[in-house]
């Protein structure tokens, strides 16, 4: 296994070089992988660099233990201007610092062959393993300057040396499989949890890969395939990128956790099974999976989970608001469209299967594992252009018009919450004095950052989750090392095992309730909205809601079509446990009044005050309108006349009397009595109204 410098697991102190082309370069830069700044001149460069050409340089690392060596994974320089790389080196050993025996074949000192571009990792199998503490890489061919990343394998042979990290070194109690999982078998594993505990899990898909292979999902609930109304619905996901391991294999572990636990009759995991809907998916992309695991094999994680993980990366999938009707720079909930992203054709399958499930089920909160650091990123992921400034505010003299600027999401403060509370509840994920993975920290000593601060980036999944649903999605990154070796396994699950528990029981802090009608029947996407914060979320089929929030007191209202809002001062507590604020509806006269509305055209009708004299102008239209009124009704009854003589017989001889209009002396049935037709009642009732308010107001 590796010893850690990918890791970080070697601290920068344990890593020596004989020389340094500047700080920028000097021995901490040297671990595998390990990437370059956005600029290459500062202190973040991809690799340590001697600063000469001599053969006489050397990388030494000291493991602060006897440690069996079996061999090295050399890489080159991450750079996009610079080819360097080490082609063939020598390799030392020794116990104290002083002395070095360099390995040889039994007759010289032996030459190992190194890269041949600078990406690739290359790994190097010593013939026979060596014991000693310290190793060093000696240099003796490369291409463009004298660059290297290094990881070195091997196994400890004795206690660490150092009290510190020995403090650091915790043995799992917990009968887990820790180890990585095939496709195949990680099929196996969720089905023997399944048998397992059969009355709280259950397994479905949510979709297929681009190669035909099932994104399997394991759900945990009390009462598995169904949702109940007032319990909330919890996700986490990981592989999102192929050569991201670590999450697949924490949330195979979660699994055999709960269920284990459950049976054993574990009080927190039984409140938060029987009280919460849990939805597992450790592989959202089966296919990079299988790709990185070859890789792993040929040394060559790094290229081909990369090349992978750019075709699955959210913003090239499509996950960009822009793709399926909105972004955040145009609203903060609810944008519409989503239906037609989930048809449009440049989306992946994995990609149109994800937001589909993400759709159907009303989740609340949820997370994303991933890797290659260590820290909770919450959105916005994007920026957004600066507002324009008012005319009469004077711009300052560095205002750039171009220049981007972070937007906080309405619920900044609830998302640093939740952040927070994964991050300090992790083993080492606060323990920012060592810097982050490749550059400075980015998180102020607490291991959380919002996206667009960090590394920004349209179309993530955390803002198309915020923008479309009503779930709360951050993005978990698990450390350093996004492939690490199984002997690793049993140490990353328990420095994540209780962030992934209470980051879970979050999702029962703020308010939940139902919203109905005066019958008691549910409301359906209803709209809840709360007093100062731009984000409102709907309520689910059954007419329940839940909305997480920070301690305090909010007035909250509920809304839907055809009803009377309804608005309530909900009081929420520091303790975990939601407030119950439930919503009755009652109908409103909104649909009749439509329908009058349309009856005048859609037009604005006037609205007549009663003591205030018309204008001569507003007393020539509203004669003109009833006269136009008038003959329509008329011509109707002369149409409907005409009918019943046409269909009647003789009639009697017409009257003397000359009328204004024509007139028949043939009984009929009053108007009275007649059954109106839909036209006849709504003119007759429109004559009728604004007759009476002519009268009035004359």
């Amino acid at each position: 296994p590796p010893i850690g410098l990918e890791s970080h697991r070697i601290e920068d102190d344990q890593i020596l070089a004989s020389s340094m082309l500047r700080h920028g370069l000097g021995a901490q830069r040297g671990r595998l992988n390990m990437q370059a700044g956005t600029n290459e001149d500062d202190f973040f460069d991809g690799a340590w660099c001697a600063e000469d050409d001599s053969r006489a340089h050397w990388l030494e690392v000291d493991t602060r233990r006897i440690t069996m060596f079996t061999g090295v994974i050399t890489q080159g320089r991450d750079s996009q201007i610079h080819d360097d790389f080490v082609t063939s080196f020598y390799v030392g050993f020794s116990n104290d610092s002083q002395h070095w025996v360099m390995y040889s074949n039994g007759y010289e000192e032996m030459m190992f062959y190194g890269n041949v571009d600078k990406d690739t990792p290359v790994l190097t199998e010593f013939p026979e393993p060596v014991v000693a503490r310290y190793i060093r890489i000696y240099p003796q061919r490369w291409n463009g300057s004298l660059c290297l990343r290094l990881e070195v394998l091997g196994c400890p042979m004795s206690a660490v040396s150092s009290y510190y990290t020995q403090q650091n070194e915790v043995t799992s109690t917990d009968n887990l499989d820790f180890r990585h999982h095939s496709y195949k078998d990680m099929r196996q594993l969720m089905k023997v949890v399944n048998e397992e505990c059969p009355t709280i899990t259950r397994i479905y898909n949510i979709g297929k890969s681009s190669r035909g292979l099932k994104i399997y999902a394991m759900e945990v609930s009390d009462n598995p395939g169904e949702h109940e109304t007032g319990e909330p619905e919890f996700r986490y996901t990981a592989g999102l990128h192929g050569n991201e391991a670590l999450g697949r294999e924490l949330l195979l572990l979660l699994m055999q956790f709960l269920c284990k636990e459950y049976q054993d009759g574990n009080p927190r995991v039984r409140g938060l099974v029987t009280d919460t809907r849990i939805h597992l998916v450790p592989s959202l992309n089966p296919d990079g999976y299988e790709l990185a695991q070859e890789a792993v094999r040929g040394r060559q994680v790094e290229q081909r989970g990369r090349m992978w993980g750019a075709g699955m990366g959210c913003g090239a999938l499509g996950w960009d608001g822009k793709a399926v009707g909105c972004s955040p720079l145009l609203t903060a909930h609810h944008c519409p469209g989503l239906a037609t992203g989930l048809q449009a054709g440049h989306l992946r399958l994995e990609t149109r299967a994800v937001m589909a499930w993400m759709d159907k089920n009303p989740f609340v909160l949820g997370a994303n594992l991933q890797g290659g650091e260590k820290l909770v990123s919450f959105p916005f992921d994007t920026v957004r252009p600066s507002p324009p400034t008012p005319a009469a505010a004077p711009r300052p003299l560095d205002y750039e018009e171009e220049h981007p600027e972070l937007q906080e999401t309405p619920d900044h403060a609830v998302f640093r919450w939740l952040a927070i509370s994964y991050a300090s509840a992790h083993l080492t994920m606060t323990e920012t004095f060592r810097g982050g993975c490749h550059t400075q920290d980015v998180t102020d000593a607490m291991g959380i950052v919002q996206g667009a601060k960090w590394r920004p980036r349209a179309g993530s999944m955390n803002d198309f989750s915020y923008l479309h649903t009503n779930c709360l999605e951050l993005s978990i990154y698990l450390g350093c090392d996004k492939f690490p070796h199984e002997s690793e396994l049993q140490q990353e699950w328990e420095n994540n095992k209780e962030s992934l528990l209470t980051f879970m029981e979050q999702i029962h802090r703020g308010i939940k309730g139902v919203v109905t009608d005066q019958q008691g029947e549910p409301i359906a996407n209803a709209t809840i909205v709360v007093g100062g914060i731009n984000h409102n979320i709907r309520t689910a089929s059954g007419g329940d809601y839940w909305r997480i929030l920070n301690p305090g007191e909010y007035r909250v209202s509920a809304r839907a079509e055809g009803y009377n809002p309804s608005v309530k001062t909900c009081h929420v507590l520091y303790d975990i446990g939601a407030t119950q604020c439930n919503f009755i509806l009652s109908r409103s006269n909104w649909k009749r009044i439509r329908e009058i509305m349309a009856m005048n055209g859609n037009r604005p009708i006037r609205r007549v005050v009663p003591g205030r004299p018309m204008t001569p102008r507003e007393r020539l239209r509203l004669r003109m309108r009833l006269r136009h009124r008038m003959r329509l009704r008329e011509q109707m009854r002369l149409r409907r006349l005409n009918a019943t003589m046409a269909t009647s017989g003789p009639t009697a001889p017409p009257s003397t009397t000359a009328l204004p209009f024509p007139f028949s002396s043939t009984a009929y049935m009053p108007w009275s009595q007649e059954p109106p037709t839909a036209g006849t009642w709504e003119m007759d009732t429109e004559t009728e109204v604004v007759t009476e308010l002519v009268t009035d107001t004359e």
